[in-house]
């Protein structure tokens, strides 16, 4: 979606923020969702709108599947993701309570994956 509005991706979670007015999007499919993105643009709505749309949607989306197996605080958002503050702020809403993130979440995963390889092979 950064790429459909010709924005970098690190800098897309930021310019959704700076919205003062979210557009909706509501296609859960990806090609949908980019064809909206774009009659949107077309139609004169902002990136700032738009990207801040997006991310909503998104937030909206993981925020219902993970209130169906039961999500809490103390919740910690991992993975890369995790460094885009608009997907924070928008899933802390859904959720209504505030979201952990660790220092490096990109390489939680990873960290994870090795300790359990370091324990399988000591064994």
């Amino acid at each position: 979606m950064a790429h459909a509005l010709e924005v970098p991706i690190d800098e897309f979670g930021n310019l959704a923020l700076k919205s003062k007015k979210p557009e909706s999007i509501s296609s859960t499919c990806t090609v949908f969702a980019e064809s909206e993105v774009i009659s949107l643009f077309a139609r004169g709505a902002s990136k700032e709108d738009i990207a801040s749309g997006i991310h909503k949607s998104i937030a909206r989306r993981v925020a219902g599947m993970a209130k169906r197996i039961g999500v809490e605080p103390l919740l910690v958002f991992c993975g890369g993701v995790a460094k885009n503050p608009a997907v924070k702020k928008y899933l802390e809403e859904e959720f209504g309570f505030e979201i952990v993130i660790p220092e490096l979440p990109q390489l939680t995963g990873a960290i994870g994956a090795a300790l359990i390889a370091q324990e399988h092979n000591s064994n």
